[in-house]
């Protein structure tokens, strides 16, 4: 199991007050020293936090693999061909959220998600899907031949006691229909050090990707040290084997 670590809000921070800082490559760079192992960042149509520059400098100037979170817009998809990063993960996106609140509807949006997936293909970058824990949405990603799918936890990290378990046993479900077909399986949103044991239960997770908490911590203690602290509790629920 790996950790990617989301630094849209190293960006948040900064656009608060229209600064330079504090940067977001750098806070990338912090990552990789204290052992993640891939860089997200997620460019919003409203560029409210990562600015296009942003995303040219992740991959540029940071040394891990970098994921551009996206909408499957024209124009995203037209500066992904143009970045060239190493992953998209394509997920819904409206202007009056605060955050992502769901995954995609691969069903409904079969057609325009296949187009998008393949031009990524083509161009030889890997493509995921943010969809939640649901046999439809799952399969509909199957079909398209996506490498990838990210697992949306936030059902799962806003619910505690039966609810939880109920909503792991949804993802756990959806892991292994994802993982029988041949399809990595990541997970993301909302996840904590303090709910994370409650996810290890779900089988073939291969990545998790963490962003508020971690930004959150790192504010208090530092990137490395944030960053240091989640590895160390993913290696106890995984035999060590988390990079």
């Amino acid at each position: 199991m790996y950790l990617g670590v989301n630094v849209d809000h190293v960006a948040t921070l900064r656009q608060a007050r229209g600064t330079v800082y504090p940067d977001p490559v750098e806070a990338a760079r912090l990552a990789a020293e204290a052992g993640a192992a891939g860089i997200t960042v997620h460019l919003r149509e409203d560029r409210r936090h990562i600015q296009d520059r942003d995303v040219r400098a992740m991959r540029r100037e940071q040394p891990l693999p970098l994921n551009l979170e996206m909408g499957n817009t024209l124009e995203m998809v037209e500066i992904a061909l143009q970045v060239m990063p190493d992953e998209v993960c394509l997920v819904p996106e409206k202007r009056e959220e605060l955050t992502t609140e769901g995954g995609l509807d691969v069903v409904g949006h079969y057609a325009a998600l296949e187009a998008s997936c393949a031009r990524f293909r083509d161009a030889g970058i890997a493509v995921s899907l943010f969809v939640d824990p649901d046999p439809e949405q799952i399969e509909a990603s199957i079909r398209l031949g996506v490498p990838m799918v990210e697992l949306h936890t936030g059902a799962f990290c806003e619910c505690g006691g039966a609810a939880r378990q109920a909503c792991m046993e949804q993802l756990r479900s959806a892991a292994l229909q994802a993982h029988s077909a041949g399809i990595q399986v990541n997970a993301g949103h909302g996840l904590t050090v303090g709910n994370l044991p409650d996810l290890f239960p779900v089988p073939h997770l291969h990545t998790l990707n963490i962003g508020h908490s971690l930004v959150s911590r790192a504010v208090l203690i530092g990137m490395k040290a944030a960053v240091s602290e989640m590895l160390a509790v993913m290696r106890g629920y995984t035999g060590g084997l988390t990079r």
